[in-house]
């Protein structure tokens, strides 16, 4: 009974997987792309995508995938999945802001390892969609002809979420002592390689 409980639980874990890997997107070499392969990539199915790539994921963190890989859909990106250990890190940086809420990041300029995006909210009342909306928001910035943001504008956030070799993300928000909010995401592979597109 047991190893017939094993074989079932087994199959299921490999439909499930394989269902992920049949996704068909569509080719970034077509240079317009019509409407009927753009249709099996609406909010529900990155959603149902987003969950299957977020294990054992609660509210906050699927928001976060969610709404990344709603971003990365329009520019035709891989999916990213949730990976744990940079959850942990997102984590532990946060807590570390808790006490004075202040915007920076966990490494020094330049000697980064892992792409991450950093986010203050005044008040208690933001979310991760919150977050990852202003991070996206950056687009409208970016000009990908000369793969630059317009001046005196920031869009470095926008080009990490869709990097184009981005495979894994993870993120934290906290609520910080003075009631304001922080969160932080952080990539890997990273991104924002000066001289290289996103996309």
């Amino acid at each position: 009974m047991k190893s017939l409980l094993i074989f079932i639980f087994l199959l299921f874990f490999l439909s499930s997987i394989t269902s992920i890997h049949t996704l068909q997107i569509p080719s970034k070499s077509l240079s317009t792309l019509d409407q009927k392969s753009l249709k099996n990539l609406n909010n529900e199915t990155i959603y149902k995508i987003s969950k299957q790539l977020c294990w054992n994921c609660l509210g906050e963190a699927i928001q976060f995938l969610f709404h990344h890989n709603l971003v990365r859909a329009t520019k035709m990106e891989l999916p990213l999945t949730w990976d744990s250990n940079l959850e942990n890190y997102a984590k532990w940086w946060a807590s570390s802001r808790e006490e004075d809420c202040r915007l920076m990041h966990s490494f020094e300029e330049g000697y980064f390892k892992l792409g991450e995006n950093i986010y203050w909210g005044s008040g208690n009342t933001w979310t991760p969609t919150d977050a990852v909306n202003a991070w996206a928001d950056e687009k409208k910035y970016y000009d990908y002809a000369s793969n630059s943001c317009v001046e005196g504008q920031l869009c470095g956030h926008y080009t990490q979420i869709v990097w184009k070799s981005t495979r894994k993300v993870g993120c934290a928000r906290v609520i910080c002592d003075s009631g304001d909010v922080f969160m932080t995401c952080n990539y890997f592979p990273p991104g924002n390689y000066i001289g290289e597109k996103p996309y």
